[in-house]
């Protein structure tokens, strides 16, 4: 008899606009033991589903139509708030998206560990601690005796998440449900966090729900897998299946959309002989100070090497991919460039020009030659301004133009970047998450830079999204003849779209050459370590490969 028994599950949100219906007879068991993956893009209702066996769902606007989920005798469903919270967090516990939206910044995370145990277990609050401790060691955290009373803000987004996963096994739950545990954390931390769900999963002989976007991610964990989009299931069955005897075209979609060849022959880049470089980074330092921990407290001699003697050159159209863990360097290289931060040392040349040494109306004027697409679309766009203003603005205070030229270059621009010129009045939130990137690509491309920075775009985008950018971007640095530094944790992007690669670690470029020497012949330790944990959306290989880790002595 299965664990868990979802049928015929409909859940529709009741808004002014109308009726969404988010879910849509949805049905799917669970076996003791057994890992089910829930696939689909945004929206699909992968989320709302598991939501709603919880009581999670926001009422109003959500309301459950119909539909059971039985659970040992008993309907989830329909149980009162106060048999539901008997299992949530204790029977049936839940790992988060984000986990630092998920945990309070305002308690110190023993607390928040030890609160599930507390509230569902008659244990001294000693006891808890104990096995809050525990719990932290099992999931890989160093030193749990004395990180237990740190705050969230204190650990990195992979130690967050591990923290998360401790928070729903504290309880000995016997189902997990894991809502993309692992979207925008780097490879080598997603590799990580997999292994461990799998690792405690066999220990303990826990049932799982993997949620996510990603067809690759869900590879080598779940035993079998149900595909939705709008809210149907388009196919379910085993993993063999859905991958190896993939019938509806959604499911081929998305299973298409994972980047894993090298970039498109018409997109490589061809030097003619005797190009010169277009853009040069010569010794480049970039120190931060470190202050001795008070409020008042002044800087010491000690700082952080952000950015540690790095030298590169690219020529003229040539794209280069940045990659690396978060921390390594990535983005504060691309700061240093743009001159949002101060550099310590070395010189930074773009088209024959110093970019350290302009200053002022000068370093404005040449602003206009190096652009950056930020991370976060929703982040970057002024919310308050209409997508006509946001990229008129630019080429208004650069060229000062009449409106009808203005007009012009704004839908010229939208062309560009594939969206109708009838939403330039509209505002950045009545966007999707790929078409608010789409516009910060827009504004980027502006001004037709000589060099494009683009940090980290498609790490938070569904699939099928992050290959139409990625395309978007291969598409539009070859129409203008633009440099671009593209940034990413992700050495399957990075593969699909650059030219030559630069693997960074602790602030050192540690391995640079053409994409494909990097991904066939690596030379560097740290890099061998990033290949081996990309996703592979092949069972049986991701079943088999075995992982390449080394400690940061063994790397350095």
């Amino acid at each position: 008899m299965a664990l868990l028994t979802v049928k015929d599950l409909h859940i529709h949100f009741h808004t002014r606009n109308g009726i969404v219906k988010a879910v849509n007879g949805v049905e799917f068991s669970l076996e003791k033991g057994e890992t089910l993956g829930i696939v689909g893009e945004s929206g699909s209702g992968k989320t709302v589903c598991c939501y709603s066996l919880l009581g999670l769902l926001p009422t109003p606007p959500a309301r459950i139509e119909s539909g059971s989920a039985m659970f040992e005798g008993n309907d989830l469903l329909n149980m009162s708030e106060q048999d539901l919270r008997k299992i949530r967090g204790n029977r049936i516990a839940m790992i988060f998206q984000d986990p630092m939206t998920s945990l309070n910044p305002f308690m110190k995370l023993g607390e928040q560990l030890t609160e599930p145990l507390t509230t569902h277990n008659d244990i001294s609050k000693q006891e808890a601690r104990k096995r809050a401790i525990a719990a932290m060691q099992e999931v890989g955290i160093p030193e749990p005796e004395r990180r237990i009373d740190c705050y969230p803000h204190e650990f990195s987004g992979g130690m967050r998440q591990r923290v998360m996963i401790a928070m729903a096994l504290v309880t000995e739950p016997d189902i997990l449900i894991a809502d993309e545990p692992t979207t925008a954390l780097d490879v080598t931390i997603q590799a990580q966090i997999l292994d461990l769900i799998k690792k405690l999963q066999r220990e303990r002989s826990i049932s799982v729900i993997f949620i996510s976007h990603d067809l690759g991610v869900i590879a080598g964990c779940a035993d079998k897998i149900i595909v939705m989009h709008e809210g149907n299931i388009v196919e379910s069955g085993t993993t063999d299946e859905i991958y190896y005897q993939t019938k509806h075209d959604y499911t081929k979609k998305l299973l298409n959309a994972i980047p894993s060849s090298a970039k498109p022959e018409s997109a490589v880049f061809h030097a003619e002989e005797g190009s010169e470089p277009i853009f040069k980074i010569d010794g480049l330092l970039t120190h931060f100070p470190i202050s001795d921990g008070g409020v008042f407290s002044g800087k010491t001699d000690e700082c952080c090497k952000a950015v540690d003697d790095v030298s590169l050159q690219l020529l003229e159209g040539e794209t280069l991919g940045l990659v690396g863990e978060s921390g390594c360097g990535k983005s504060t290289m691309a700061k240093s460039i743009m001159r949002l931060v101060d550099i310590t040392a070395g010189s930074i040349t773009l088209n024959g020009k110093d970019l350290t040494r302009l200053e002022g109306e000068e370093l404005k004027t040449a602003r206009a030659e190096f652009q950056m697409v930020f991370q976060d679309p929703y982040a970057s766009l002024n919310p308050r301004m209409t997508v006509y203003d946001l990229l008129a603005e630019a080429i208004y205070v650069q060229k000062n133009c009449s409106k009808d030229e203005l007009l012009k270059q704004v839908v010229s621009l939208m062309d560009d970047v594939g969206l109708p010129a009838k939403a330039i009045r509209k505002y950045p939130h009545e966007f999707s998450g790929g078409q608010r990137q789409r516009i910060a690509i827009a504004r980027a491309l502006a001004l037709k830079p000589r060099l494009l920075i683009a940090d980290e775009p498609v790490s938070a985008l569904d699939v099928t999204i992050q290959a139409q950018i990625l395309d978007l971007l291969l598409e539009l640095v070859k129409k203008y003849q633009i440099t671009m530094i593209f940034i990413s944790h992700d050495l399957s992007v990075v593969r699909y779209l650059t030219d030559r690669t630069a693997v960074m670690y602790g602030g050192k470029i540690v391995e640079y050459g053409n994409t494909e020497d990097v991904f066939n012949n690596p030379q560097h330790l740290y890099t061998k370590s990033l290949l081996s944990a990309i996703p592979i959306a092949d069972p049986n290989k991701e079943r088999t490969r075995q992982r390449v880790a080394y400690t940061a002595d063994q790397i350095a």
